[in-house]
């Protein structure tokens, strides 16, 4: 919503943005090393392996790719499932990420044609989510603060760790499906990003650092009535709404011993996390009952409730030796039963589920000859 979460990178640990995160994520997006395919046991030789769907996805068939190169991700349903929102880079002449809407009656045939606009073009933006009413789309960018695009930190810079940038010039706007921009929801100092939108239609989740960290706020649809939702020290992020409407999933941080705190406190001083340890939690609205649902390790993020509202769909590295590696896992609200879902080689996140429950769109780095593109897929979800 990235998350960002501009999208994870692959070869390190990730990012979502949410929303976001900020896909990203997140995506983080990607710093990804270069993936060919798998090796040759025989000659150890690498081999492009290209594929949509693999035998072990059980829960996915008719599986179709929307989108043919470049960096796609975070791409969100409208609530009458016919369209989707997404924040795309890399390609189309971007210098960093901007929202487009795709309409699924109008699929892309090739890489040459590009979908309709609706962010500004100037600055960096994350984390598009649709209205009520599906005719507009609220979304986070910085192109009031400056039109280019805003410095991306250099692992160099930080011991080789992958660090993911908190822009303070992050605002939560609206726009048209025509890339109108209809008005600004937040105005305050600090990074205010990664909004999502509850299915009832009343309120939106987002992250800000008003209070000083990194935490949720739920706002009405206009923008009023901002109330905290989380306290804790550390990131959190990347929230959605359950199907009802009553509670929130979302990625955090929790740093505990001295010596992380003062990382985190650090970094976060100078516009920055490190969100390489994230773990899933679930709380009402208000932020009662709060309740941590996995404790894997690594990175655990870019979560999406399943239709029933009694399982969480994610995207996680813990499974991965070297964590250079996401795939999307399932598992229930109370922590049990752990499924995986997808078994790309290097990237699978964030995933939504169609209103009507019926479908699933998710961004993959399968299917890309090769390359370090990240596209979009949608698939039928068999229950």
């Amino acid at each position: 919503m990235k998350t960002l979460l501009r999208l994870v990178i692959i070869g390190i640990a990730i990012s979502i943005v949410a929303c976001k995160t900020d896909k990203k994520q997140e995506q983080v997006h990607k710093d990804k090393h270069e993936h060919k395919g798998e090796n040759d046991a025989k000659s150890g030789a690498t081999k492009i392996v290209n594929k949509i769907h693999y035998k072990k996805e059980k829960h996915l068939k008719n599986v179709r790719q929307l989108t043919f190169g470049g960096d796609n991700a975070e791409a969100y349903w409208s609530f009458d499932d016919k369209k989707i929102v997404f924040q795309a880079s890399n390609h189309w002449d971007l210098k960093c990420d901007q929202i487009f809407v795709y309409d699924l009656a109008n699929p892309l045939k090739d890489d040459k044609t590009i979908p309709q606009m609706v962010s500004t073009g100037k600055g960096r933006t994350t984390c598009s989510y649709f209205m009520p009413g599906d005719s507009t789309i609220v979304y986070s960018s910085t192109h009031l603060a400056n039109v280019n695009c805003p410095p991306v930190p250099k692992k160099e810079d930080h011991g080789g760790k992958y660090i993911w940038p908190v822009y303070e010039s992050f605002d939560i706007f609206i726009a048209d499906t025509k890339g109108n921009q209809l008005k600004q929801l937040t105005n305050t100092p600090g990074y205010d990003a990664e909004p999502t939108v509850s299915p009832k239609g009343d309120l939106i989740v987002f992250t800000s650092m008003r209070s000083g960290d990194l935490e949720l706020y739920t706002m009405k649809i206009d923008g009023t009535d901002v109330k905290q939702v989380t306290t804790d020290l550390g990131y959190d992020g990347g929230a959605f709404f359950s199907p009802d409407g009553t509670k929130l999933i979302f990625r955090s941080s929790r740093p505990k011993t001295e010596k992380e705190v003062k990382e985190y406190k650090e970094l976060l001083a100078q516009g920055l996390v490190m969100p390489t340890n994230m773990e899933l939690y679930v709380c009402n609205v208000d932020g009662t009952d709060l309740k941590k649902i996995t404790d894997l390790g690594s990175a655990n993020w870019a979560p999406f409730f399943h239709p029933s509202g009694k399982k969480i769909l994610f995207s996680t590295n813990h499974h991965k030796k070297k964590h250079d590696g996401f795939n999307l896992f399932m598992i229930n609200i109370d922590g049990t039963e752990l499924e995986q879902i997808t078994y790309d080689g290097v990237f699978d996140a964030f995933p939504m589920f169609s209103y009507d429950g019926k479908k699933l769109v998710f961004a993959s780095n399968r299917n890309n000859n090769g390359t370090h593109d990240t596209n979009l897929f949608i698939a039928d979800w068999v229950e």
